[in-house]
């Protein structure tokens, strides 16, 4: 301790002895600027701008600053008290007019600099070389016009990069843009999507936007239908399909998920590749998948690069399970992403309403919250056990974190059910859900469970609404969930080729 005290005095002596200089008042400015976060948080304002990873990372950032700043000055500035440097050691030229009076230890502004910059690096890269740099600056500057010891900004910086790190146990960091799928090179080549016939929905996107004027744009040679007031995805693709014959090389889709679900069975039936392109509001299945604009479509359409992807359905039995005289009115759907019984539906609702202002991951939280104040126990019986449960969660292949919140796919071809259930059979398991979730340790909670299997097979005390991507579209009383028996190929760019290196992915 000694030999920091002593390091940090021969710092300060330093900086003292320095002749005046425009970088004196530079720094003075830019301390003042980051007094109570209000640095950062105008920089968080900007990236929230923008959707995607830089307004997670300004969210991100913005929650690493709150907690840090609680920890800093609330807990270690009273448990660690240290004197400041001597005002009069320094020139007044280098010094602020109203020097904070707080212990020193800490240094609150590099804490907050350090988790803000973390945070954003976590996210966005690319906004967080420019942002780590500026904090480096702001910590530096609380020396320079000595209100802080150096060893009180490295104990901030540390301080402030840990919490932010920490927020990843409860709110994980997607650790790459596309999932894992092998890929398959029988799919034909569309130059300028000759032999597509693709599907466009303009009601699934944001209303500023017409993916129809997209796909005419960048794919002239294929066959378009839209979508219109009172007509199905799948009457349009099914009778253009029947129409052009031998041409139909491919189908496609501009659309939603739900959109997406509907073309992939009719590509699935038919026996036909898939192109995806991003037309929806938050277009999950495209971003699994590795395709974020139209110009990959045109890319991995052009040179013929697709990849394997698991299709899911559901089969809606009435009657019981031990009662098969109802097969014969089965009724069947595909879904590319989840399934779920229960509130979830309502879940998932909420947080996609929320998602574009507050970011995933909060929004997800304050959503279950909601719901499970308003949700009502469901009786379902799984592996021939009744239970009484808050929701039930089937996704279309295992979903990363595993125990905790579902979040995005590491791979596209497991041909595995990833179920997930909140029981409401015990006691306070609203609240213990609730507590484990904010402690990041849902996984290991009494109240949660989940597991992988091949198929699933759940009856209903009453008949219960099923919701397939996000859109609550059956009631039955009895429901068989599995993978469909082959996987459908779904046009995907090369990055390794296009770009001269290989994308990380979760193993």
């Amino acid at each position: 301790m000694r030999t920091v005290s002593r390091t940090d005095e021969v710092i300060t002596d330093f900086i003292a002895s320095r002749p005046p200089s425009r970088v004196d008042g530079v720094l003075r400015r830019l301390t003042a600027t980051a007094d109570h976060g209000l640095l950062w948080f105008t920089i968080a304002a900007l990236l929230a701008g923008k959707r995607g990873t830089t307004r997670q990372a300004a969210f991100r950032g913005v929650v690493s600053i709150g907690l840090t700043s609680f920890t800093a000055n609330a807990v270690l500035k009273e448990l660690l008290p240290r004197r400041r440097p001597a005002a009069a050691e320094l020139p007044p030229y280098r010094t602020i007019a109203d020097p904070p009076s707080s212990s020193s230890f800490p240094s609150g502004h590099a804490a907050s600099a350090a988790a803000f910059a973390t945070a954003v690096m976590m996210e966005n890269r690319r906004a967080g070389s420019v942002v780590v740099p500026l904090a480096a600056v702001v910590g530096w500057s609380r020396v320079h016009v000595g209100v802080h010891w150096t060893s009180d900004v490295l104990a901030g910086a540390a301080l402030g990069t840990a919490v932010a790190e920490t927020t990843r146990r409860w709110w994980p960091v997607r650790p790459t843009d596309e999932a894992r799928a092998r890929p398959v090179d029988t799919v034909p080549t569309l130059p300028d999507g000759e032999g597509l016939v693709i599907v466009s929905n303009p009601y699934s996107g944001p209303p500023d936007q017409d993916v129809s004027e997209e796909v005419a744009r960048y794919l002239p040679a294929a066959h378009q239908v839209v979508v219109g007031d009172g007509t199905s995805v799948e009457t349009l693709l099914t009778d253009a399909i029947d129409e052009l014959g031998e041409w139909v090389q491919a189908v496609g889709v501009a659309g939603g998920d739900g959109t997406v679900a509907t073309a992939a069975a009719v590509a699935d039936a038919r026996g036909l590749p898939l192109v995806v392109v991003p037309g929806g509001t938050l277009n999950h299945f495209a971003r699994d998948v590795g395709v974020y604009d139209i110009q990959e479509v045109v890319d991995a359409t052009k040179a013929g690069e697709a990849v394997a992807v698991d299709l899911a359905l559901v089969e809606a039995h009435p009657g019981r399970l031990d009662d098969p005289a109802d097969r014969s009115v089965t009724r069947t759907r595909f879904f590319i992403n989840t399934a779920s019984i229960g509130s979830y539906p309502e879940l998932v609702r909420l947080r996609e309403q929320w998602q574009p202002r507050y970011g995933k991951w909060p929004a997800f939280a304050a959503a279950l919250v909601t719901v499970l104040q308003r949700s009502e126990r469901i009786s379902v019986q799984i592996d021939g056990k009744w239970r009484k449960v808050w929701f039930l969660f089937v996704g279309n292949g295992p979903y990363f974190p595993r125990g905790a919140v579902p979040a995005w796919r590491p791979t596209l071809d497991s041909g595995l059910l990833d179920v997930r259930y909140l029981r409401a059979d015990i006691a306070f398991s609203r609240l213990r859900a609730v507590v484990a979730l904010i402690l990041g340790a849902l996984g290991h909670s009494r109240v949660y469970h989940q597991r992988e299997v091949e198929q699933l097979d759940v009856e209903l005390l009453e008949p219960s609404m099923l919701a397939t991507d996000g859109e609550v579209v059956e009631e039955a009383g009895r429901y068989t969930f599995r993978v469909a028996r082959r996987p459908i190929p779904v046009y995907r760019r090369d990055e390794s080729r296009w770009t001269g290196r290989v994308r990380p992915f979760l193993g």
